[in-house]
């Protein structure tokens, strides 16, 4: 890296592991992504991480959030974009979820279950 170029910060997800759909990807992607160079925020656990956001904690509850290594947040299912693009043998993922049918699609999708899975951890006492 030259002088020229912007420091590269490594990606952070944010999750939350009073969700137990949301902790057992999370756990699965962790695993995926021991080499990778990944910091992990459970804002269950540290509710400080959220402060990075600038977001209310219940939406942060509700999607996956990325800060990726340029700084940008991603979430919902651009989360999930930028993390198989760091994450070895899934970058295929990344390239059929950014066409804009496919992404819409999933955006959708994802936006939807992340509400019912936030009401129904919400029924269980969760959170």
């Amino acid at each position: 890296m030259n002088d020229s170029e912007p420091k590269r910060e490594p990606v952070k997800v944010f999750y939350n592991s009073a969700c137990p759909v949301c902790n057992a990807g999370v756990s699965y992607q962790k695993n995926r992504m021991k080499a990778c160079d990944i910091e992990w925020a459970d804002v269950h656990v540290d509710r400080s991480t959220v402060n990075e956001l600038h977001a209310d904690l219940d939406f942060i509850r509700e999607r996956l959030h990325v800060k990726d290594d340029e700084g940008n947040v991603r979430v919902g299912i651009d989360a999930f974009i930028t993390l198989w693009e760091f994450s070895p043998g899934e970058r295929w993922k990344a390239s059929l979820f950014k066409t804009p049918l496919i992404h819409h699609v999933a955006d959708v999708s994802y936006n939807t279950f992340a509400r019912y899975l936030t009401r129904w951890n919400r029924l269980r006492g969760n959170w």
